[in-house]
């Protein structure tokens, strides 16, 4: 079971979840015109680093917590497993997206 990166990460990208995977499985991607990074569910191992690290609260443990989102991650991993590391945002900076707030 694949960790998932969901809609409040849209427009966001703190890029801060990338950077502690040990098994470099999430990456950046434009989806709907906007910034986004997606966990490639074949090479999650669910070791739970980037969970904490969201300062959004963008990741969730499960796909069963958002079917839709787990889809979407698993359609747009061929698209953007070469693409160069996302620069990392800082976890202070305030949320672009409004209603997003800081969770850590």
């Amino acid at each position: 079971m694949s960790y998932v990166i969901v809609e409040k990460c849209l427009g966001e990208r703190y890029a801060v979840c990338a950077t502690v995977c040990p098994v470099e499985c999430i990456h950046p991607i434009q989806h709907q015109g906007q910034e986004f990074m997606i966990i490639d569910p074949e090479v999650c191992i669910s070791c739970g680093l980037c969970l904490p690290e969201c300062p959004v609260g963008a990741i969730i443990a499960s796909e069963e917590e958002d079917p839709a989102y787990a889809k979407i991650n698993k359609e747009l991993t061929p698209q953007c497993k070469d693409a160069p590391p996302a620069p990392e945002r800082p976890k202070n900076d305030p949320p672009k997206r409004p209603g997003n707030k800081l969770v850590n």
